[in-house]
């Protein structure tokens, strides 16, 4: 007996340190705000930031990194069990005292099948993290942009402000002059005011669009001064020919083909459990009566008449079918959301030079012939406000224009799943 308890406790020395897992460092919340500086901010800046501090792809990478552990865990074969039996506890000499230890050993395959599902966890959660990383730039991307129109529709509204104002002064002169009647101040006041809320509306979007981009970075309140960049300059996007090599290396596509994988490999780890384990037992028995110890040799076989299993192994099949048929309806889903993005981006692009080309230079052609001729006394104050209206909404319509270029180039790169 004391033998025995001998050598369990150098297997318990020796073995425990070896199979121990150290913690990780976990930091907790000591992370703080990373603030952008109080400057102009370049869209690469942006990016810069996003994809240092962005909570959300930290959490990816936490998660990736936790699968680290899964597949640590599922090559761990089972603890041998330890147990003591006495028997006529009341009578010391004829008392029998058993020790045996119970090791478990599985069959079926069962640790080779954890062991592989957890791998393709471990990779789905990998290219689910590329996903992330590519959502946080897409994001970034059409934030910063958001930025940019914001800005201008800002400039733009100012600019209506000073335009209104002039007709407003030009309508008072005349007025005190005794060319029109009064009532054309009044309508320039009017056109004054409309043009101030429409000044404030915009300011309020700015505002708003320069919080959700430094939200991207975990910064609620920003201090950029600006977003610097050329609006006017539309990238170029993919060609639809290349999409459907470019999908096929996108992390979304990556990684339901991977769920599918796995979900197959969940059928044969439900499988192996068919297979009930067996446990080896082995110990001695110290009989006082006989004044001897006794070597015990045993095996335990679970007799599978009742459970087989074969309820979790019918879910697998089925979640392993749903998981194929999951992953050709993404496929086709994003393959027409390329297509829609690309035909947007060129019906939006193609507005845009339509509008610079030719829609705004004839507005504000337009107008000036509006104004010099009311100045001059040759056309009424309704023309100038009809002139002023145009022109003010062919620059939002080309702002519009832009802005929708701008988010249709950024879903497809986030569909593609560009990490550049």
């Amino acid at each position: 007996m004391r033998s025995f308890l001998y050598f369990i406790s150098v297997i318990s020395v020796v073995c425990g340190p070896a199979f121990a897992q150290p913690t990780p460092y976990y930091p907790g919340d000591s992370a703080s705000i990373r603030l952008e500086a109080a400057a102009e901010l370049t869209l690469d800046e942006a990016l810069d930031l996003a994809l240092a501090k962005s909570p959300s792809l930290s959490a990816a990478r936490y998660l990736a990194a936790s699968t680290d552990g899964l597949v640590s865990q599922a090559g761990v074969i089972p603890n041998p069990i330890l147990s003591f039996e006495i028997e006529d506890t009341g009578r010391r000499s004829t008392r029998t005292t058993t020790s045996t230890l119970g090791i478990p050993i599985e069959l079926g395959g069962k640790r080779s099948a954890r062991i592989a599902a957890a791998e393709l966890t471990r990779e789905v959660a990998k290219s689910d993290l590329q996903g992330a990383r590519a959502d946080v730039r897409s994001q970034t991307i059409s934030a910063f942009f958001d930025v940019l129109i914001a800005q201008e529709q800002v400039a733009l509204t100012a600019s209506a402000v000073d335009i209104a104002s002039g007709a407003l002064r030009v309508a008072a002169q005349r007025v005190a002059a005794g060319k029109v009647a009064p009532l054309e101040e009044n309508r320039a006041q009017v056109e004054v005011a409309n043009a101030q809320l429409e000044k404030n509306e915009a300011e309020s979007a700015l505002k708003a669009a320069r919080q959700r981009l430094s939200a991207l970075w975990g910064n609620p309140s920003p201090v950029f001064t600006q977003a610097k960049g050329d609006v006017d300059v539309l990238p170029l996007r993919p060609a639809l020919d290349d999409f459907a090599v470019a999908l096929r290396d996108s992390p979304l596509i990556e990684s339901a083909r991977l769920a599918a994988e796995r979900s197959r490999a969940q059928i044969q780890v439900e499988r192996s459990k068919r297979y009930p384990n067996l446990e080896l037992n082995v110990g001695v028995a110290r009989n006082n009566e006989l004044g001897r110890n006794q070597a015990i040799v045993g095996v335990a076989v679970p007799l599978p008449f009742f459970d087989r299993n074969q309820g979790n192994l019918y879910e697998a099949s089925m979640l392993a079918y749903k998981s194929r048929d999951d992953y050709r309806s993404l496929k086709t889903r994003l393959m027409v959301e390329l297509q829609q993005g690309a035909s947007k981006f060129d019906i939006s692009k193609a507005a845009a030079e339509k509008l610079e080309s030719f829609i705004l230079p004839s507005a504000g052609r337009a107008y000036e012939t509006a104004k010099k001729g009311f100045e001059a006394g040759k056309f009424g104050f309704t023309e100038v406000i009809d002139a002023q209206r145009t022109l003010f909404q062919a620059r939002s319509r080309y702002l519009t224009a832009l802005s929708d270029s701008y988010q249709a180039l950024a879903r497809i790169e986030r569909i593609l799943g560009s990490n550049k």
